[in-house]
């Protein structure tokens, strides 16, 4: 039964990408992707790995389905003409498709009891990790104290990407010939916002939206500081709370959602939770440990590491949230700037930025 449903779900999934692929309409492929990202959560529940399908179901369904979403408000949902065949592009995926095809006869067997890693490693994790770290889910001692160079790795490979697409996405420079007066209006008149999210006539989204958002936020702090023990940490919390001032953003427009968390507030945090990792990490080698040995943080060894993955993980967490706002404000908020740069171009005395 059980490879009855693995493979439905792996043939489920082959249709679903094939589908996105054939569609014209980008509401209805935003609306499959999700589809497809849950199915991949659901394979990796069948494979045991929960904190993976939680990560999966969280960005994969979740915060990209928003994001997606939160773009159509922007660009419409029609998608333009197809372009011509390019052979090229095609070429280069097949030839890299069949290389990675051909590694795969190079890997161990799926399955086998000998593999490398049911023989050394994970049985140190299994026999160890109950005593040297004392935290229920092991997939967290995993990765907040054995691999935490690994997984402050991540964290700073996040914030790094943040800031990138910030800086990329908040240029104002436009040349004088892209400024006309050809530009759709912005503005619908009727109290929505410039970015075009949100408006003041849709009742039921608000009214629904006012009681999920709060559950939402709770389920993220659960998931945060419960990771522990379950399925979550700070990626998946970090998310789960970002998508939640999304989906406020959506519904209400973006200067309701600014007015809760504003971009000075954004870029102080996405900074505040790295250097929170990082500082962990410091503290404890002032305190005559290594970096990121969270043993010397408490005179008993397991409460240090406690305390020490519960700091990193809510690092992790600040992080997530604000790299994942700091895009979406950054994306949304490039119409203000076209009417911006537009008024300076009508005002000859005024200089451009």
């Amino acid at each position: 039964m059980a490879a009855f449903v693995d493979v439905f779900l792996m043939l489920l999934l082959i249709a679903g990408a094939l589908a996105v692929l054939s569609v014209r309409n980008l509401f209805v492929a935003t609306m499959l992707l999700g589809i497809v990202s849950f199915t991949m959560a659901l394979i990796f529940i069948s494979l045991d790995a929960v904190d993976v399908a939680f990560t999966e179901a969280a960005v994969g369904a979740g915060i990209s389905t928003v994001l997606y979403i939160g773009t159509l408000a922007l660009v419409g949902s029609q998608e333009r003409e197809k372009s011509k065949f390019a052979p090229g592009p095609l070429a280069v995926c097949l030839a890299v498709g069949a290389v990675l095809y051909y590694a795969t006869y190079e890997m161990p067997r799926y399955g086998q009891p000998d593999n490398p890693v049911h023989t050394h490693v994970a049985p140190r994790y299994i026999e160890d990790s109950p005593t040297e770290i004392g935290v229920p889910n092991m997939v967290t001692s995993v990765l907040a104290s054995y691999r935490g160079y690994d997984t402050f790795g991540e964290t700073t490979v996040i914030f790094t990407a943040g800031i990138g697409v910030l800086l990329i996405l908040r240029q104002r420079r436009r040349r004088k010939k892209e400024v006309t007066t050809e530009d759709p209006p912005l503005r619908d008149g009727k109290g929505g916002s410039i970015s075009g999210l949100g408006s003041a006539h849709d009742l039921v989204p608000h009214v629904i939206s006012k009681l999920l958002v709060p559950f939402i936020f709770v389920f993220a702090l659960y998931v945060q500081f419960h990771g522990d023990y379950g399925p979550g940490g700070g990626f998946q919390a970090g998310v789960i709370f970002a998508a939640g001032i999304i989906l406020y953003a959506l519904v209400f427009g973006l200067d309701f959602a600014r007015a809760v968390v504003n971009e000075k507030a954004i870029l102080f945090l996405i900074s505040a939770g790295v250097l929170l990792y990082g500082g962990v990490g410091v503290v404890s080698m002032l305190l005559g440990g290594n970096f990121l040995d969270y043993n010397v943080l408490s005179s008993d060894p397991v409460a240090g590491q406690h305390l020490g993955i519960l700091l990193v993980e809510l690092g992790v967490g600040i992080t997530v949230t604000a790299a994942m706002l700091a895009i979406f404000y950054a994306f949304v908020g490039r119409p203000e700037l076209l009417i911006e740069t537009s008024t300076n171009a009508e005002q000859p005395g005024k200089e451009r930025n």
